[in-house]
């Protein structure tokens, strides 16, 4: 028949043929003969019907479609009516280019370790960390090793998911193939459609893919910055170290690089390395420049400390080698006390020379002038 609704009424009418009658090329025809061409409709409703069938019921229609005498004619309409639509996809690409935002966050996983072979990544990135930082490795081995192990537990999740979701698309993927290799038995379908379906399936499922790498992606850069805001807080110094180091810097404003010597003999007294006083003092150089009034104030508080703890050693001292001073409890002593000293030297905040060492000396004073 060259027909092919003819042919399809033909074989819709395996529908009404008990389970004997199956496969029986006589009773088709008598019941072709003695029945009414079915229309579409009723095409179309048998159609919708076979998702209620049972198993045993499908398998017994396929094997009368497949053991039908009309099957190779309706297999070569189908070639046909396929020939002539075929034409409309051929100028379709085939293959599509890479995703750059895929390629983008895979660069990005393998540069910090997360995916590709574990060739210590997660301490370089650890190390470059604590570079912005302004430590040194040496300094933050805890840091590296709490870094590194976040950073293994992310790996580890990456990797697992990823293993769940390339599963679910090979055994989806698969399952697509067999369907359209049974189905290629009754029509058409060459191994490169089957190739371009497996390459749309794969796209469908590279969102889920990209959704996967992206949220990797913003677990390691939430690590690397609370990796850093906490180094960043563990560098501020306590008060006894800050006082030492603007000490030193103010006492020597003139030329406030110190030496190796210096760095190390106040790393010692402050309990830091001397990369951190390095970078503290070239901190300090480059704010002080900025704002040199801001830092006055603050300068001459630490000169004004600085000259007073130089009078008292050196009255101390004096006291110390001259055994003809007479004690506190005499009569005819008197001393300024600490109050007496600040006093004393904050008169003297006015921007001038502050030179309060000798008003500082102990004085010995008879009666007649403690009176006068």
């Amino acid at each position: 028949m060259d027909d092919p609704t003819r042919m399809l009424s033909g074989l819709t009418g395996l529908s009404g043929l008990g389970q004997a009658d199956v496969g029986d090329p006589d009773a088709v025809r008598k019941q072709a003969l003695g029945q009414p061409q079915q229309d579409i409709g009723d095409i179309l409703q048998q159609i919708m019907a076979i998702t209620d069938e049972s198993l045993d019921e499908a398998q017994a229609r396929k094997h009368a479609l497949n053991c039908h005498r009309m099957k190779p004619a309706l297999f070569s309409v189908l070639c046909e009516i396929k020939e002539k639509t075929v034409l409309s996809i051929r100028g379709v690409q085939e293959e599509d280019p890479p995703d750059p935002q895929i390629m983008r966050l895979d660069n990005m996983l393998l540069a910090e370790g997360v995916s590709g072979p574990e060739k210590g990544g997660g301490s370089a990135a650890a190390a470059a960390a604590a570079a912005a930082a302004g430590g040194s490795p040496t300094d933050s081995s805890i840091e590296h090793s709490d870094y590194r192990a976040k950073l293994a537990q992310i790996r580890q999740i990456y990797h697992s998911e990823l293993e769940k979701y390339e599963q679910a698309c090979s055994e989806f993927t698969n399952h697509v193939m067999n369907l359209l290799r049974e189905q290629s038995r009754t029509r058409p379908i060459s191994p490169k459609e089957i190739e371009r379906m497996v390459a749309i399936i794969h796209r469908k499922f590279s969102s889920i893919q990209m959704q996967l790498k992206q949220s990797t992606c913003e677990a390691v850069m939430i690590l690397r910055s609370r990796f850093l805001d906490a180094r960043r807080k563990r560098r501020n110094f306590n008060k006894q170290a800050t006082e030492v180091l603007n000490e030193y810097f103010y006492s020597h404003l003139s030329n406030p690089y110190p030496s190796e010597e210096a760095k190390e003999e106040l790393a010692k007294k402050c309990g830091i390395t001397v990369s951190q006083v390095s970078n503290w003092f070239g901190n300090k150089r480059i704010r002080y420049k900025k704002n040199i009034g801001k830092f006055q104030e603050e300068a001459n508080l630490y000169a004004v400390k600085t000259a007073v703890d130089a009078a008292s050693v050196s009255a101390q001292a004096s006291q110390a080698n001259s055994p003809a001073t007479p004690n506190s409890g005499s009569p005819g002593s008197f001393s300024l006390s600490h109050t007496g000293d600040a006093y004393l030297g904050l008169r003297s905040l006015n921007g001038e020379a502050l030179n309060i060492a000798p008003s500082l000396q102990p004085q010995v004073c008879t009666e007649e002038q403690l009176h006068s």
